[in-house]
C-alpha cells in the first residue's frame, strides 16, 4: 500500500492490506523500503506520532519499531533530531546461513581516483565570468545555425590557451568542443572505427574502452611499464595513450617512446592529456600532438581543473579530420551549452582560469606530500608508483600481502570508498599483474581530506 504521510510525502510500503497492521509488518516494510532505496541514507522518517496517525495503529506500535530498526542498524537517531535511515544497512548475507552483514549503502570519505575537489569551485569567478559573458551574447549565438564545432569564441581562446600552457599545435578551425572526454571519445571512436582496432593502455579506465566497444570497434592492448605505453609492434590503426601521466600507474612517456609514436606507427593517434596541468616536481611536459599535429588529435577536459559535472571538453584535430568531424557533429545534432561555452572563454581570458590551476596545483602537491608523510611515517611494506603529479597516486603491494579485495573491504570498513589497479585491467592481460591502491588525493573536500587520510591509515593499521 502507498502511506501519505502527514508530512506531505508519499511512500510505498508493502503491508498486506488483508493482514492486521501490526509491528512486525510494519518493520518489515520499512526494512524493505530502506534496501530497495525508496528511502535513502540520510532521509529523515516520520514522527512516531504521525505515522501512527496515517497508519491507524498505536504511537507505541511505531516507537517500539523505530527502537527495533535502530538497535538492528536501518535507521539512527539524536538526541533533539529527527530520526534517518543509516548510512549503513544490513543485508543477508547469503553465506552466512541467515546472519547479516553490515554494507554500505554510502561509504562517509572517498579517496577515489579520477575527481577533483568540486567544493573548490570557482563559483564567484564563474559568476562573474557569466554574467560578462551574457552581457556581450549576441541574440542570434541562441538559435539553431551555432557552429557544430562549438562557439568560435571559444574555440580562439582555448588554442591560445593550450598553445600557451601544454605547447599544443592549435589553431580554431581545428578546435572542438565537446560534453567532457568520453563525449570526445564516443565521437573518434565513431568517425575513426574503419581504421581498425583501437590500442589502449593496459591497464587503462574501463569505461574509455567501453566506449569505444559500445560503437562496434575492437580493442587491443597497449602494455604499460616505467617509460609508458609500449606501442611498436601493436596491431592498433588507432591508440589511446595519457603520455602526461598514465593512468592509473602514473608514469610518463619517455622521450624516446614520444619520439617513436610521433614519426609512425598507428595512422592516427589520440592524446588523452590527463592531469596535464598538474606536474609538481618540474614545469608540464608538452603536450605530444607538437610533435605530430597531422596524426595526433589532442583531447583535453575541464573536468580536473574545475568540475566534472561541467561537461566541457576540447579536441585539438588533424586536418583531415575536421570536415568529417563536422559532418558528424551535424548529424547527431550534438551541442554543448552555448552560455557554458561563452563563460569558460571568459574564465580563461580574464585569467580566472589561470589562477584556478594555479591554485589547485598547490592544494594537491601539498594533499600528495601527506600521503607520502603517512607512508613513510608507518613503514608498511608498500611502494609509492607513479611521478609527482596529477590527482592520484598508486600504493604497490608487497607480493604475498593482502589482496585488493580484502583491501577495498578494508577501507569499507573504516568507511572509505577507493579503487585497486585490477579492476582496469584488460582481460587476457598477462600475470603477473601489479597489484596496488590508487589513492585519489584530490576527491575530499578540503575539510574531508584528513578524516579520509586517518581512514587510510587505519586501514592500513588493520592491513599490516
Amino acid at each position: 500500500m502507498t502511506v501519505q504521510w502527514s508530512s506531505g510525502t508519499d511512500l510505498h510500503l508493502e503491508l498486506d492490506p488483508e493482514q492486521p497492521r501490526s509491528g512486525p509488518a510494519l518493520a518489515e516494510a520499512l526494512r524493505g523500503a530502506i534496501r530497495a532505496g525508496r528511502l535513502a541514507a540520510g532521509q529523515s522518517v516520520p514522527s512516531t506520532r504521525a505515522l501512527a496517525a496515517d497508519l491507524g495503529i498505536a504511537r507505541g506500535t511505531v516507537t517500539r519499531v523505530y527502537e527495533q530498526l535502530r538497535i538492528e542498524g536501518f535507521l539512527q537517531s539524536r538526541q533533539g533530531a529527527a530520526t534517518t535511515v543509516a548510512a549503513r544497512v544490513p543485508v543477508p548475507d547469503p553465506a552466512g546461513a541467515g546472519r547479516s552483514a553490515v554494507v554500505p549503502t554510502t561509504l562517509r570519505w572517498s579517496l577515489e581516483p579520477g575527481l577533483p575537489d568540486v567544493s573548490a569551485f570557482p563559483r564567484l569567478d564563474w559568476l562573474a565570468a557569466g554574467r560578462r559573458a551574457l552581457a556581450e551574447l549576441p541574440a542570434d549565438a541562441l538559435g539553431h545555425g551555432s557552429d557544430p564545432l562549438g562557439q568560435p569564441r571559444l574555440r580562439a581562446v582555448l588554442a591560445d590557451y593550450l598553445g600557451r600552457t601544454r605547447g599544443v599545435l592549435a589553431d580554431p578551425s581545428r578546435t572542438v568542443i565537446c560534453a567532457g572526454y568520453a563525449h570526445g571519445l564516443s565521437l573518434l571512436a565513431q568517425l575513426l572505427a574503419q581504421r581498425g582496432p583501437f590500442g589502449f593502455e593496459d591497464p587503462s579506465l574501463q569505461l574509455h574502452r567501453r566506449i569505444v566497444t559500445g560503437a562496434g570497434v575492437r580493442v587491443v592492448g597497449l602494455p604499460v611499464d616505467r617509460d609508458g605505453a609500449q606501442v611498436s609492434g601493436s596491431a592498433a590503426g588507432v591508440v589511446v595513450v595519457t603520455p602526461a601521466h598514465q593512468y592509473p600507474l602514473g608514469h610518463t612517456l619517455s622521450p624516446e617512446r614520444r619520439a617513436a609514436l610521433a614519426a609512425g606507427g598507428p595512422a592516427v593517434v589520440i592524446e588523452d592529456d590527463y592531469d596535464g596541468e598538474f606536474r609538481y616536481d618540474r614545469r608540464p611536459v608538452g603536450a605530444l600532438q607538437a610533435l605530430a599535429p597531422d596524426r595526433v588529435v589532442y583531447a583535453g577536459t575541464s573536468s580536473k581543473t574545475l568540475a566534472p559535472g561541467l561537461r566541457l571538453g576540447w579536441l585539438v584535430l588533424p586536418p583531415s579530420l575536421v570536415g568529417p568531424m563536422s559532418a558528424l557533429l551535424r548529424r547527431a545534432e550534438s551541442r554543448v551549452s552555448v552560455l557554458d561555452q561563452l563563460t569558460l572563454a571568459e574564465l580563461i581570458r580574464s585569467g580566472g582560469y589561470d589562477r584556478q590551476v594555479r591554485r589547485m596545483r598547490a592544494v594537491y602537491r601539498a594533499r600528495r606530500d601527506r600521503v607520502l608523510e603517512l607512508v613513510r611515517r608507518r613503514g608498511d611494506p608498500v611502494t609509492v608508483a607513479g611521478i609527482a603529479a596529477g590527482l592520484h597516486l598508486v600504493l604497490r603491494l608487497p607480493p604475498g600481502g593482502p589482496t585488493e579485495a580484502e583491501l577495498r573491504a578494508t577501507c569499507a570498513r573504516h568507511d572509505l570508498a577507493v579503487q585497486t589497479l585490477d579492476r582496469h585491467w584488460l582481460p587476457g592481460s598477462p600475470e603477473p599483474r601489479p597489484t596496488g591502491l590508487i589513492i585519489g588525493y584530490g576527491a575530499p573536500a578540503g575539510h574531508a581530506f584528513g578524516p579520509a587520510l586517518r581512514a587510510l591509515d587505519r586501514s592500513l593499521t588493520d592491513l599490516f
